[in-house]
Formats: structure tokens, C-alpha cells, sequence
């Protein structure tokens, strides 16, 4: 235990030293690679939202417009980087984004952690979206008293619910779609946006109603986060905003391209045009899985057969991996692989630690299935085999291990179809498997159900199919007794 301690801590070092970006490093990088990455959470229309385009995803609004400005004045490719709001500030800080373009207030807690640009957009004030039929019910602040308030996790909203709306429970949720579900099945009566949000999803939805709300806020406006010590990229971010805003361009181009691509949404929105969406997504799940699974099983043996060592140092690592993963959610340990170990492995890509994290968590799991099945082989068939001559090793190869694997093949079974569903969680991430597209056809449909029932049916399909591949093998397993 202590040297597993020893070791999350030596890491946890290197990791925090790892967090500071060096100096005005960033603007070499994008010069060097020709490549600037833009973190957003592109569910936020008309700033920034998903559109499809010959079944592809084509990322749009006013903030991804801006960012291709700046990316052509760096004379760089721009590469979007979707992920949850409350990521944003932690890819940033650990390297994973170069900028942050998400229609970010930048307030002092913020400044604190990273610089901003100029402001190149100010929001003309808070919104509450409510359902049509409690338009004469929920108007201002004393109307929520008692009621549940939804924003956005992290986001400035959030936080004038907390601090004005005192009598009122606030509900932070990482995604808007995800808040606007909520709202429409009764878990919120109201959700705070940004004016020009609200009214975009209350236009794309018969039920909802965007209504101008009474919070006082000094609205400081949007800016593009950037990583501190970064002064000669934030002075070439601050140099396209010049143009943007001395042509005028968020007013002429921004909005009404905005704008178009949000009625074209809303005329061909149909579940078929995402089909591409859910065959990539369940591409991804399928690949993620596969590949944790083999280093869940490999693993897993490896911890069970130092677990029942009679070597005290191997039995206590393994004692302690596993005691700490089961310890600790899979979603933390997700997102500690991707920023925390990702920040030492600059190029580990999202994909790579969503597998890795899997695996790693499946391991601990595994490892005490194989565990219990070799426990209950009688101690008498190792003592038979050892008489005959075999050596330990063939004894746990050819007679120990057959014998195990057919108690714990339901075990093992079960691990693996339980490891398909929890991929869902590497959206969190930004990997593309099928919960990060479904999340994708939410924001592109203004629909929140229907996708994910569809998401519901695929996931049953392959674990159905999962359940029935398993079966067959353990059936000849039974049959070969």
C-alpha cells in the first residue's frame, strides 16, 4: 500500500509540474505544427453547435467562426476539440488545447488560472428558458422560490442562480441539451441562458419559451481563454479581434451564417440524416471495448496470480491496486488519465486514454473474478499435479486455469458487457463512441429523447448479442465436460 501511495503521489508531482505551460510555448507549437487547437463545448447555438453535412459533423457559430479567423492569421490548420464546459479550463491548463473559444465570461476565479483576450462579444443579458406552459407562471426570480433552477456546470449562469436566486435550488449539468431534457420532463422549472441561446432553442422547440430575466449582472462579455505566460498569442488573438470587430463581422457574418445553418437544422433534422453519426459512434464503442477488454484480462490475471502469491511485496501492490481502483469512480479515473498522466505524454490522444483508463479499471475487477475461481479448484488437483512432476507454472497452465476458467466465465462475462456500457463514459473526454454522438444529434436536433432512445435500442443490441456469443461459449464448456 505504501508503495502504491508513494507512487499516485510521485506521479501526482510530476503531473502538477507538468500543468504550467512554459512561456509564449504555445504560439511555437501552433507555428511549428501549423495546427491550432480550439477547445469548445459545441452546444451552445448560435455561438457554438453541430450541424451535419454529408453525414458529417461540421462544427458552427459565431465563436467557431472566430476561431477559423484567428487560425488564418496564425496561417494554421484549426482543429476543434468538443468537450464538456467544465473541461474546458483543465485541457487548457494541462496542454491539450491551445485556446478555449466557448463563449467564456472571463471572471477573476478564472483569471486566476488563465489569461483572456479582449472581449470580442457582449451578451445582451440572462434568459429563462421555461416550458410554453408555464409561461404565465415563471416570469422573475420570486416566481422560482422553492423550484429548481438549471445552467450549465461551471459556466457564469451557474453561479448567479447560487448567488441571486437564493430561494431557488440550482441543477448544474455538464451539457445544455442534457438541461433542456430536464427541463421538459418536470426535473427543472427554468434554465438560465445567455439571450441569444435561449431564444435559439426556444425556436427550435414548439414547447420551450425564452423570457428576458431580472438577474443583475454586470456583463463583462466573451473572451478567448488562453494559458498564462502565453503574451504573444494573446496579442495575436487580440489582433484578429481588431479586425473582427472593426469590419463589424460578428454582426454581418457571424450570426446570419449562424442563423442559416440553424433553419436548415430544423428543416431536415430527421433521425435517418444521423445514421452515420450512430454507425460511427458504435465503431468507436466497439474498438474501445475489444481493446480494454484485453488489457482488463491480461492484467487481471496478471494482479490475481500476485495476489495469491506467497510473495508479500507482489501480494501487497496487487492488494492495493485493486483496493484503490475499486475505490475510486471510473469517471475520475478517466479524466485523471487524460489530463493527469496526459499532461506528462503530451501526444496520448483521447481515444488511447479512454482504453487505457478502461482497461486498467476492468483489471481490478477481472483479477478478483480469476481470483475466486482458482480459490475454489481444490487444493488437491494442484497437490496431484505437483506429485506427477509438473512444475507450479504448468500446474496453473494446463491444470488449474481450464478448471478456473469455466467457474468464472459468467463472471468475466458479465465484466465484459458491464466494460461496453461504461465506454459511454470516455465522452466525457471528447472520444467519439456512440453516448458522445448521440450528444451530438441532441444539440444538432433540438431533440432530447428520441436520440437517446435510439442510443437505449443499440446498446441492448450489442449487449444482446454480447449475452449470446458469451453463452454459446460457456454452453461448450458445460459440453465438453
Amino acid at each position: 500500500m505504501v508503495i502504491m501511495i508513494s507512487a499516485f503521489f510521485t506521479l501526482n508531482t510530476k503531473s502538477y509540474a507538468a500543468d504550467k505551460v512554459a512561456d509564449n510555448s504555445v504560439l511555437k507549437k501552433v507555428e511549428k505544427s501549423k495546427e491550432l487547437v480550439v477547445g469548445t463545448s459545441a452546444d451552445y447555438p448560435p455561438l457554438e453547435f453541430t450541424t451535419s453535412v454529408d453525414g458529417k459533423t461540421k462544427y458552427v457559430g459565431v465563436d467557431i467562426e472566430l476561431a477559423k479567423d484567428i487560425a488564418k492569421d496564425l496561417h494554421a490548420k484549426l482543429v476543434i476539440k468538443n468537450m464538456s464546459f467544465d473541461s474546458l479550463l483543465v485541457a487548457l491548463e494541462t496542454g491539450k488545447v491551445d485556446m478555449v473559444i466557448s463563449a467564456m465570461t472571463p471572471s477573476p476565479e478564472r483569471k486566476q488560472s488563465v489569461d483572456f483576450s479582449k472581449i470580442y462579444y457582449k451578451p445582451s443579458g440572462e434568459y429563462f428558458l421555461i416550458n410554453k406552459r408555464d409561461q404565465n407562471k415563471y416570469r422573475k426570480i420570486k416566481d422560482f422560490a422553492g423550484q429548481t433552477v438549471g445552467a450549465q456546470t461551471g459556466s457564469m449562469q451557474y453561479q448567479l442562480i447560487q448567488k441571486q436566486m437564493k430561494k431557488s435550488k440550482v441543477k448544474g449539468l455538464g451539457k445544455i441539451n442534457n438541461l433542456v431534457l430536464a427541463l421538459q420532463s418536470g426535473k427543472m422549472s427554468g434554465v438560465v441562458m445567455e439571450e441569444l441561446t435561449a431564444k435559439a432553442y426556444a425556436q427550435n422547440n414548439k414547447n420551450l419559451i425564452a423570457v428576458r430575466s431580472d438577474l443583475r449582472e454586470q456583463q463583462a462579455g466573451n473572451a478567448v481563454a488562453i494559458a498564462k505566460g502565453q503574451t504573444g498569442l494573446v496579442k495575436a488573438v487580440n489582433k484578429t479581434i481588431d479586425r473582427v470587430q472593426k469590419e463589424d463581422l460578428i454582426e454581418k457574418e457571424y450570426l446570419p451564417q449562424a442563423a442559416k445553418y440553424m433553419q436548415t437544422a430544423r428543416k431536415t433534422n430527421t433521425m435517418m440524416k444521423y445514421a452515420p453519426y450512430f454507425v460511427k459512434g458504435v465503431g468507436y464503442t466497439i474498438v474501445i471495448t475489444i481493446f480494454s477488454v484485453l488489457i482488463g484480462v491480461i492484467l487481471g490475471t496478471l494482479l490475481a496470480l500476485m495476489r495469491l502469491s506467497k510473495n508479500k511485496v507482489a501480494h501487497g501492490i496487487a492488494v492495493a491496486y485493486i483496493e484503490f481502483i475499486r475505490g475510486t469512480p471510473q469517471m475520475v479515473q478517466i479524466l485523471f488519465v487524460y489530463f493527469g498522466v496526459g499532461a506528462l505524454i503530451s501526444n496520448l490522444s483521447a481515444v488511447v486514454a479512454g482504453i487505457i483508463a478502461i482497461g486498467l479499471n476492468s483489471g481490478a475487477y477481472v483479477a478478483e473474478d480469476i481470483r475466486s475461481g482458482i480459490s475454489s479448484i481444490a487444493k488437491g488437483q494442484t497437490e496431484a499435479a505437483r506429485s506427477l512432476g509438473l512444475s507450479q507454472n504448468k500446474t496453473y497452465r494446463y491444470v488449474i486455469i481450464p478448471q478456473a476458467l469455466k467457474n468464472i466465465w459468467p463472471a468475466l462475462g458479465n465484466e465484459f458487457i458491464t466494460l461496453l456500457k461504461d465506454s459511454s463514459l470516455v465522452s466525457v473526454i471528447g472520444v467519439t463512441e456512440l453516448m458522445y454522438q448521440t450528444e451530438l444529434i441532441q444539440t444538432s436536433t433540438y431533440r432530447g429523447v428520441l436520440p437517446l432512445f435510439i442510443a437505449m435500442i443499440i446498446y441492448f443490441i450489442m449487449t444482446f448479442t454480447l449475452s449470446r456469443i458469451l453463452n454459446y461459449f460457456e454452453k461448450r464448456m458445460k459440453h465438453n465436460d
